[in-house]
């Protein structure tokens, strides 16, 4: 048999691996705490699990829900202009099943083979997987500490800029857990403007800003609805993730062609799932700020309990992840992340699987309790590997 040379011998996501390793650990009956993926494990509203279950007891539910329903649309329209003040119309919106789909294939309507996206460096995989499906030319915006792992704009070359078509850009970050501040929007829809770049914004964590002003939307600066859209989901706020609820909101033009892309993939978003989404935007929105207020407590017992221990860790400012910088005595985050995983029985992200300047830290997502993530910090201390 022969396969595709782009795709056939793609190797495992390194998440696959690292699963594999801590299941043969759980086998042997040895602790294992997962802090890789960024599945939450606090669950969704009452009122939400109650709308859905509901939902699905009505048969005309398990159809195709091929158009978002009328109520599904006002209800972003409503949360939109509520929690950011952005006005929307219908015609500004595209459900989609979650935002990872979303931007995989956001790039296939837009680009032509050959064009130049720009991602940045390191990112969350789909950024830059998702546009090279498509088969574009990858330029990688650097992420850098000493920017507070903001976009230098002004960085990205001349002759780069006038040849990009689109662009990735997602604040709060992730892996970075970053946010930028609203002179880097301004800067941003000044920047695509000039060189007539579609900006694509990823803003999955909005509602999970913890010191700053609240999460803030790229549709909020002036401008944006004229180069760009932004992907907004209920995964992680409403704690929603296997349900798949994500929308790509903005210029409607975009959306229109994205639509019609769509068309010929999708039967669109579950009209079970949809009630969910309805519920969640229109509901009490106390459950967020709970949800909030749970990730800034483990944020606060992770990163103080690693500083007690010897590992510097530097405060997370958003997100439901923390960016480590591995210890200095490693050289290799996926060395540092097989050891810490054998050794202390703690599972993370190497950094390096987020890019090239991933490299040097690790990712640890927030999806224990308080006394889970002690636990892990008294393994990882047992464990010597700091030493």
């Amino acid at each position: 048999m022969e396969f595709s040379e782009k795709f056939g011998n793609i190797k495992e996501n390194i998440l696959v691996e690292l699963d594999t390793k801590s299941k043969e650990m759980l086998s042997r009956g040895e602790e294992v705490i997962n802090l890789s993926i960024g599945t939450p494990d606090i669950p969704p509203a009452d009122y939400v699990i109650k709308a859905v279950s509901e939902a699905f007891l009505s048969a005309d539910n398990y159809k195709y829900g091929i158009t978002e329903s009328k109520e599904l649309l006002d209800a972003v329209v409503y949360w939109y202009k509520n929690r950011y003040g952005v006005e929307l119309r219908h015609e500004n919106i595209v459900a989609v099943n979650g935002s990872q789909e979303g931007i995989a294939h956001i790039a296939f309507p837009l680009c032509n083979p050959g064009d130049i996206v720009l991602v940045p460096d390191p990112c969350y995989q789909i950024f830059a997987f998702g546009p090279t499906m498509a088969d574009v030319e990858l330029y990688y915006m650097p992420l850098l500490k000493e920017n507070d792992y903001v976009i230098d704009l002004d960085a990205i070359p001349e002759k780069t800029a006038r040849k990009a078509k689109m662009m990735v850009v997602s604040y709060p970050n992730n892996p970075t857990t970053a946010t930028a501040p609203r002179e880097f929007y301004e800067k941003l829809v000044a920047f695509a403007k000039k060189y007539d770049i579609i900006v694509i914004h990823d803003n999955a964590y909005s509602e999970l800003v913890y010191d700053d002003e609240p999460g803030h939307s790229f549709l909020e600066t002036e401008g944006a609805m004229d180069v760009g859209i932004e992907f907004n989901s209920l995964s992680k706020s409403y704690n929603l993730t296997g349900l798949r609820l994500s929308f790509a909101i903005g210029n409607a033009e975009i959306l229109k062609r994205f639509r019609a892309f769509r068309s010929q993939i999708d039967y669109g978003m579950c009209l079970g799932v949809q009630k969910a989404a309805i519920t969640a935007l229109m509901g009490d929105q106390t459950y967020v700020e709970e949800v909030r207020n749970e990730y800034r407590k483990r944020r606060d017992t992770l990163i103080k309990g690693l500083n007690s221990i010897g590992w510097k860790a530097p405060t997370t400012k958003a997100t439901m992840f923390a960016w480590l910088p591995i210890p200095p005595k490693f050289k290799s985050s996926y060395k540092f992340s097989v050891e810490l995983l054998e050794k202390a029985g703690v599972l993370v992200v190497p950094g390096a699987s987020f890019g090239d300047l991933g490299e040097g830290y690790v990712r640890a997502a927030l999806v224990h309790d308080c006394r889970g993530l002690e636990r892990a910090i008294e393994k990882i201390k047992e464990s010597g590997i700091l030493d």
